[in-house]
């Protein structure tokens, strides 16, 4: 059709104008919808909430306190109901106890909120159980009653990991006044701190249930490196050791037999002596072999996190490291095997003096594995070599080593596309880019997660650095604990726009 230049400019202009719209949509970020003005108008109730958690003394370790624990999965199971979510209480079965009795152990919540097949499925994992907790351990307050100071909430389980669930619920309350924008499922359970006894078997039976739909995992339950926000790829493994040396019959006296015997305490102290170097190189042939070779640009991963060597050492009271550079020490934390020595197991420990001659002790030692490290590997290697190094030492005494915890290491692509989406919501929320890390202790949910279900798992934390989540004095800051829930509204959000 034939139009007027007058006709052809107006037309071209608004084209123009809904260009520039649409690309300006296309490059902002996901629109927040009230999301962070809703989560700072209830951030005093959402203190609140985390206090009255925290006040409940859920304690897996003590089986005494059981029925507390199943409290808090009670209390857990409601705010998730009064978010309009479905759950199932699983079942896991029984804990014998040292006396032979049998109790159940704390259901898991399964749970979920939406069901839309047109959007993704990201599951979320968490636990409401603590660690032992008393005032006279050296808390400065009652560890269960959570005190404001300086900005801090102190009382056990505010970091670890009471907190950090209660932020992500806290997310979906947020952005569920919006409409959720992707099918949220959450796993919590209730016996993490003791080793999550039952969980794995519930992961299998449910992969083609509970599981089946889910895209991504999410592991709430971790650090910061620092005071800037991090998200960690992955985690080294744990292969912990038993060497259990047996010498007399009985406990024998140094004055009358000092000097006659082998000494079984002398041998295991040889032994362990022999596992690593002065600079912390583990010592046992072969060990080194299976670790992944570092990458192409992989040390330029470490140059630019916020870490101070110096931070650390005032910290920890550490006058000088292994490692001299911000670089190799974190390397050496992260991604290359450590060996360390825990424990002595029948020697006399009290305080005063004692002159005895232990009959059996068992040392506990541990090394943390990295890819590509095989547990059952590593245990033929420790042990050939432990056995190896006691006969040369032609004691007449008797070892045994024993491998009581084989946990895999773990390591993800951040490049996946819930990492960039967490990436992008770390950038909206503190106007950062996310310091990407790993942790040098092990999570062994993680592995089995992303071992029976195949789908990528991500560790999306947000405790402070200093929180002491196992020591005395735990606590969170408000501002990881506001503004982390901040965080995973986001990510909801920007999880929904990546794989639309």
């Amino acid at each position: 059709h034939e139009i007027t230049g007058k006709q052809y400019s107006s037309a071209m202009f608004r084209l123009f104008i809904i260009f520039l719209l649409t690309y300006q949509v296309l490059l902002s970020p996901v629109p927040n919808n009230g999301v962070f003005q809703y989560i700072d108008a209830h951030q005093d109730e959402f203190i609140q909430r985390l206090k009255d958690w925290v006040a409940i003394e859920s304690d897996s370790s003590d089986p005494s306190k059981r029925d507390l624990v199943n409290k808090m999965m009670e209390m857990t199971k409601d705010y998730i109901l009064k978010l309009g979510g479905s759950v199932e209480m699983a079942e896991i079965g029984e804990q014998e106890l040292s006396s032979g009795e049998k109790i159940p152990l704390p259901p898991v919540i399964l749970a979920e909120l939406g069901n839309d097949k047109s959007k993704p499925t990201v599951c979320f994992y968490g636990h409401m159980d603590v660690q032992p907790a008393k005032q006279t351990d050296g808390w400065l307050t009652e560890p269960y009653t959570v005190v404001e100071k300086d900005d801090n909430l102190y009382g056990r389980g505010t970091s670890d990991d009471k907190g950090q669930v209660l932020a992500l619920l806290h997310a979906l309350e947020s952005v569920n006044v919006m409409g959720l924008p992707v099918n949220v499922k959450l796993a919590i359970e209730g016996m993490e701190e003791v080793g999550s006894d039952g969980l794995e078997k519930l992961v299998e039976d449910k992969k083609d249930t509970f599981f089946s739909n889910v895209d991504y995992i999410v592991v709430t339950d971790t650090p910061w490196l620092s005071k800037k926000p991090g998200i960690t790829y992955g985690a080294r493994g744990n292969c912990y050791f038993f060497i259990e040396v047996q010498g007399a019959r009985r406990d024998l006296h140094s004055g009358g037999f000092g000097g006659t015997v082998h000494e079984a305490m002398s041998d295991l102290i040889y032994l362990l002596n022999t596992l690593a170097d002065g600079k912390g190189r583990i010592l046992v042939p072969g060990i080194y072999e299976a670790v992944a070779p570092v990458g192409e640009n992989e040390t330029d991963l470490y140059k630019n996190l916020e870490f101070s060597l110096e931070e650390m050492q005032a910290d920890t009271g550490v006058k000088q490291f292994l490692h001299d550079t911000k670089e190799d020490l974190l390397m050496h934390r992260w991604r290359y095997p450590s060996l360390s020595i825990h424990g002595i197991e029948g020697a006399f420990s009290g305080t005063g003096t004692k002159t005895v001659i232990p009959a059996k002790v068992i040392g506990k030692f541990s090394i943390r594995q990295v890819p590509n490290m095989e547990p059952s590997v590593v245990n033929k290697q420790v042990t050939d070599y432990l056995e190896a190094k006691f006969s040369e030492r032609k004691s007449p005494n008797k070892i045994k080593v024993t491998m009581v915890i084989g946990a895999k290491p773990w390591l993800a692509d951040m490049n996946e596309p819930q990492y960039l989406a967490a990436r992008r919501a770390v950038k909206r929320v503190f106007n950062l880019e996310a310091d990407m890390i790993r942790a040098g202790g092990t999570i062994p949910i993680a592995k089995t997660l992303e071992d029976v279900l195949g789908k990528s798992v991500m560790l999306l934390g947000i405790g402070g650095p200093d929180d002491a989540p196992h020591g005395q004095n735990e606590k969170i800051s408000k501002y990881n604990y506001i503004e982390g829930t901040k965080l995973y509204a986001s990510y909801l959000q920007e999880l929904s726009s990546t794989s639309s």
